[in-house]
């Protein structure tokens, strides 16, 4: 599996970005997805997993109510929808993704650069 991020981009606090992840070379049927991020000097987080057949999202409580993802199977496009931006959402967001069996994500994209201004 490869994964290509993209539609990260420098916005005001406030505003609306949607980030979208092309993942390419096999069906990720039983495949888990995910953001994450990571802000300079600080830790990385994950942002949103979710189960590429569906059910069991799970969202980081930092953008719970603001943060949704979805799916295009058909596509094979993952999107994180990001509204009501924050200066602290400001960090490199990385598109994840792992076999539903293996502890760590093992296939990563590259990442892309969200910037929020206050």
């Amino acid at each position: 599996v490869q994964l290509q991020a993209s539609g990260g981009g420098l916005v005001q606090a406030g505003d609306s970005l949607r980030l979208s992840c092309a993942a390419s070379g096999r069906s990720l049927g039983t495949y888990v997805m995910a953001w994450f991020r990571q802000a300079p000097g600080k830790e990385r987080e994950t942002v949103v997993s979710v189960r590429w057949s569906g059910g069991n999202t799970w969202l980081a409580d930092s953008v719970k109510g603001r943060f949704t993802v979805s799916r295009d199977i058909r596509k094979n496009m993952l999107y994180l929808q990001m509204n009501t931006l924050q200066p602290e959402d400001t960090a490199v967001y990385y598109c994840v993704a792992k076999a539903h069996y293996a502890n760590d994500y093992h296939v990563w994209g590259q990442g892309t650069e969200v910037t929020v201004s206050s």
